[in-house]
């Protein structure tokens, strides 16, 4: 038989780096759910068509989204994103406006696997849909900025921008399309060709021939209508009274095409340029509509749990990790004592482990000490016969004592919590 790995661009997050993953999700549902917002889970994939109306022009549906045909014959797609799904789930359940929620999901987008980019990754989000007041734009900027200071990232970078809404983009789109046009030779091989089908595109693109011939193109952040203007200004007067440090990005565009207004990215600075976005988002306020729901302005954000994790070792820093176990049973009787103190003291909330297969005092204690747990108690035929227990601390020099048995839980949780 083949010994099956996992499909590349893919891996396996194994105990106890897992507990990395969980402290994250803790602290950024602690954070959000202090702010109203509340935990939806959606479907991993959806009709095709729902992720289509992010952009069918961008690189997410046209080269990385992964597709296919189910055995009814429908056509379906694995979520490359998160917006997309809750504002489906929106559309079809109509919740009381305003809609304020959170997410932690899988995401899947077929590209080469690079540091912290992978085929399967892990995102958070949050989404909050039925106002354009630009104070909620501030809100949740704020948020991913709070959650990043919350996990030890400092050396962190706001780009911040305004793509506009329906009036002024189209003007601005014209005059952008004729500049590309007269540099047409000048641009990368797939733009040289395709800058008109969207040209904002041109913007984000990486390659240095697109950099270069793209220095000095007009910006849509310089030629903002009256009500786009008023909402930028706001927005960035609130994150000053919020003491969150702003850099406006004038080439700032993201890879999808609902953002309106208000779009922004976290960059970590401590990472490679190339893949230095932590997370980001936006204002998308015809996306409800591109869904079939009525007009509903929404703005939101993603960051993926393994690039922050990434950040987080580049800055030497990150959350901490809950113990997997706080205390370690080491039971030399038959196994009877640990099966029930064991049970107590998970009952009591308290991460408690054993060894199993009567193995011996030596074994049973390497056991304790490789568990990363902070007390072993020890039950021996003499402790039994006594109705004791003997209590240890596996760090430090502190000495060994003995509690009666029916007071283990509490001194136990006394120690922890002292």
């Amino acid at each position: 038989m083949p010994a099956y790995q996992a499909p590349i661009g893919t891996f396996d997050v194994l105990p106890p780096a897992s507990s990395r993953y969980e402290a994250v999700v803790a602290a950024f549902a602690a954070l959000v759910e202090r702010a109203g917002y509340g935990l939806i889970i959606s479907p991993m994939f959806e009709e095709l068509a729902v992720f289509q109306r992010v952009g069918e022009s961008t690189d997410v549906v046209r080269k990385e989204m992964y597709d296919f045909e189910d055995k009814g014959g429908r056509r379906l797609a694995l979520r490359p994103e998160g917006t997309a799904s809750v504002v489906r789930a929106f559309v079809q359940h109509r919740p009381l406006l305003p809609w304020k929620t959170w997410y932690v999901a899988p995401s899947f987008r077929y590209e080469r696997p690079a540091a912290g980019r992978f085929r399967q990754h892990h995102q958070l989000g949050v989404e909050a849909l039925g106002t354009d007041d630009p104070d909620l734009d501030v809100e949740v900027v704020a948020l991913l900025h709070r959650f990043l200071r919350a996990i030890g990232l400092h050396q962190v970078t706001l780009r911040l921008t305004s793509l506009g809404d329906d009036q002024c983009r189209p003007p601005y789109r014209e005059e952008l399309t004729a500049y590309l046009g007269a540099r047409a030779g000048k641009l990368c091989d797939e733009h040289r060709t395709r800058f008109a089908e969207n040209p904002l595109r041109v913007l984000d693109c990486k390659k240095p021939a697109c950099v270069a011939a793209t220095a000095d193109a007009p910006a849509l952040v310089d030629r903002l209508c009256a009500p786009c203007q008023a909402h930028f200004d706001r927005v960035l007067e609130g994150l000053g009274a919020l003491d969150v440090p702003v850099t406006i990005d004038r080439r700032l565009v993201r890879g999808l095409d609902y953002y309106t207004r208000t779009t922004f990215e976290f960059v970590a600075d401590a990472l490679d340029s190339a893949n230095n976005g932590i997370g980001g988002g936006g204002r998308y306020d015809r996306l409800t509509e591109e869904l079939g729901g009525p007009p509903t302005p929404g703005i939101g954000f993603g960051t993926g749990i393994e690039r922050l994790l990434l950040a987080c070792e580049a800055e030497g820093t990150g959350p901490p990790a809950p113990p997997a176990v706080e205390v370690f049973v080491v039971d030399t009787t038959g196994g009877q004592a640990a099966l029930v103190l064991t049970a107590e003291l998970r009952a009591a909330g308290i991460k408690a482990d054993r060894a199993f297969d009567q193995r011996s005092f030596k074994a049973q204690f390497k056991a304790a000490d490789r568990s990363g747990a902070s007390y072993a108690v020890i039950i021996g035929e003499d402790e039994l016969a006594r109705s004791v227990s003997a209590l240890k601390p596996l760090h430090g020099d502190g000495p060994q004592t003995e509690v009666p048995r029916d007071q283990v839980v509490d001194h136990v949780r006394k120690l922890l919590n002292p």
